[in-house]
């Protein structure tokens, strides 16, 4: 039997069921995975469905099941299905307002999916986009003081999101946070995430670039300063390894100075460190000074509890 040199990551048609659910069309990919708007058949609801695909070592066969793009790649591809499926059951048992809720989990096709909850909405990266960057610090702490909570409760049970960034943010009605991309998410064995990660050029540390690199909390914390910059700049910082031989990134606390709080661009430099230790050392210690400072009167008139209209501009 022959196998593809590149593999295919056809999506599923719409119309096709899974594990009760109905596909809808696709939404979204990832490094690892495809994900799909899809209807309950049983109760009609709208939910997401994220399919494991990893991108390099597997293919789609003629009846929709997912199998090794060669037989080299036989092992991990198995692997990575148990381990993504041990971990959607953690995953399930987690209840935060800001984390997308996974409602189950299911074999099927020679894989594994989850299942989570849909709502509508916009992805943060397309509103940078759309933008241009330069968004106000209300806007930049209804969000990402949030997502720093939902985050603290990930490293308060020994787990880690590993890919952090703009696209993986939905934005609800009154711009409220979710953070996407469960599957994303590695539990801390032996003080490493097990299974293979995903690298964002921009939002990615340099850690994550090396097998040996010294992951944790802290790497989250990089990749949540390099997307509030992105609010800011209206582009990803240099990638940290283009950083790691060449800094060329110019401190927020310069670039920004005048137009935000100084105090949020010393938390953006904080996070974005290159070396591990000199950040926050998990989401919560970033989170701490920037309540801190909130609660000092730095940002007047934001109340994290009510929705309220973007404006853009400087530090309001």
């Amino acid at each position: 039997m022959s196998f593809q040199t590149t593999p295919s990551r056809d999506v599923l048609d719409p119309g096709t069921l899974v594990g009760g659910y109905e596909i809808q069309r696709s939404i979204g990919k990832g490094g690892f995975s495809l994900i799909y708007l899809a209807v309950d058949q049983d109760g009609g609801d709208e939910v997401v469905l994220k399919e494991y695909f990893p991108k390099k070592v597997a293919s789609r066969d003629w009846r929709g099941h997912i199998m090794a793009a060669g037989s080299s790649q036989a092992e991990g591809l198995e692997r990575g299905r148990k381990l993504f499926f041990q971990e959607a059951r953690a995953l399930a048992s987690l209840r935060h307002p800001n984390i997308v809720q996974v409602l189950g989990f299911f074999l099927a096709n020679d894989t594994a999916y989850l299942v989570m909850q849909y709502e509508r909405g916009k992805n943060l990266a397309a509103y940078i986009q759309e933008r241009g960057g330069g968004l106000s610090t209300a806007f930049i702490l209804h969000v990402f003081v949030p997502i720093l909570d939902a985050l603290a409760m990930l490293h308060s049970r020994s787990m880690l999101h590993l890919d952090v960034k703009p696209g993986n943010i939905h934005l609800r009605h009154g711009n409220f946070p979710l953070l996407l991309d469960l599957g994303a998410v590695h539990p801390l064995t032996g003080g490493r995430p097990r299974g293979g990660q995903v690298i964002t050029a921009g939002f990615s540390p340099v850690e994550q670039y090396y097998r040996t690199g010294n992951i944790g909390p802290w790497t989250d914390v990089y990749a949540v300063g390099a997307s509030m910059r992105n609010c800011m700049d209206g582009k990803p910082p240099p990638p940290a390894v283009d950083r790691h031989s060449k800094e060329t990134l110019v401190p927020a606390q310069e670039q920004f100075r005048g137009r935000y709080p100084a105090y949020l661009l010393e938390a953006v430099d904080w996070a974005t460190q290159m070396e591990p230790d000199r950040r926050p050392q998990d989401a919560g210690e970033m989170l701490e000074v920037l309540r801190r400072n909130m609660d000092a009167g730095a940002a007047p008139g934001l109340r994290l509890s009510e929705p309220f209209t973007e404006t853009r501009g400087a530090g309001d």
